[in-house]
């Protein structure tokens, strides 16, 4: 299991490495918690990708300290004069992130070191691809401070398995480890060595793969929700025929003919 040692060059929320875009989305200092400043910053550089004034292949969440995060920051709840109004400006900050990482057009991968509780555990449902291993721990958190889910978990998680199973974790507030989680299909990779280098070695890999096809592969998924299977198959020979003459589409398969392997966005 990795050290938990916070990465060079990660000491701010936003690091662009190569084609792969780093996230963080924690708070050493403050145990873990999910860090405003990080939320402040993901937004203005997801906005930045959308707006195509950054181009990134993938992007990495990663947490700061020992864990994924642990969760919104309690004591600042507590501490806030007018709690209602703090927990619900501090929902709508994750909530932007939430729905620009639900638009985003590359692949999103979420290195789960560690723990992911409450908001952390959302932002694991909300990532495409999600490496944890023996350490990781998954927990709803939220009935143990009296609150309700955010970050889309109570969305996400009937979705990803089954509506018993999620209410069962959420009200149930019982801690799931690395490798229940990889079997219910809530971590996409397990592995038993560094949970950190292995989502970054994922992200790189990704990061230089055929970017139109993740793109319409992501948008079919993401229609997939509320069309018909008619629609659906529609859209479908829609963009893969839009894809057929694509730079990458062509690359693809002509290396496929040739028994080359592909090199794409030249």
């Amino acid at each position: 299991e990795d050290s938990g040692d916070v990465q060079p060059g990660l000491g701010e929320e936003v690091v662009q490495d190569g084609d792969v875009l780093v996230l963080r989305i924690s708070d050493a200092g403050k145990g873990g918690a999910l860090d405003d400043a990080s939320l402040k910053s993901a937004t203005t550089a997801l906005r930045e990708i959308a707006r195509g004034e950054r181009e990134v292949g993938a992007i990495l969440l990663l947490g700061a300290g020992r864990n994924f995060c642990a969760g919104g920051n309690v004591p600042g709840f507590a501490a806030a004069p007018d709690r209602a109004e703090h927990v619900r400006e501090l929902a709508d900050r994750l909530h932007a992130v939430v729905r620009q990482l639900d638009e985003i057009p590359v692949p999103i991968v979420a290195a789960v070191a560690g723990w992911a509780a409450g908001a952390g555990a959302s932002l694991v449902l909300a990532a495409d691809f999600s490496v944890g291993g023996p350490g990781t721990r998954l927990l709803a958190a939220y009935p143990g401070i009296g609150l309700s889910p955010d970050g889309g978990m109570s969305w996400r998680l009937p979705r990803a398995i089954g509506q018993g199973a999620a209410r069962a974790f959420i009200v149930g507030n019982e801690p799931m480890d690395g490798a229940r989680a990889y079997q219910l299909g809530l971590l996409t990779t397990f592995v038993e060595g560094d949970v950190r280098e292995a989502a970054r070695e994922l992200a790189v890999r990704l990061a230089v793969g055929p970017r139109e096809s993740h793109t319409a592969a992501k948008a079919l998924l993401r229609a997939s929700e509320s069309a018909t299977l008619a629609e659906q198959l529609d859209a479908e020979r829609d963009s893969i025929a839009r894809l057929a003459v694509s730079p990458d589409g062509v690359e693809g398969v002509d290396a496929f003919v040739e028994k080359r392997r592909p090199s794409f966005g030249r």
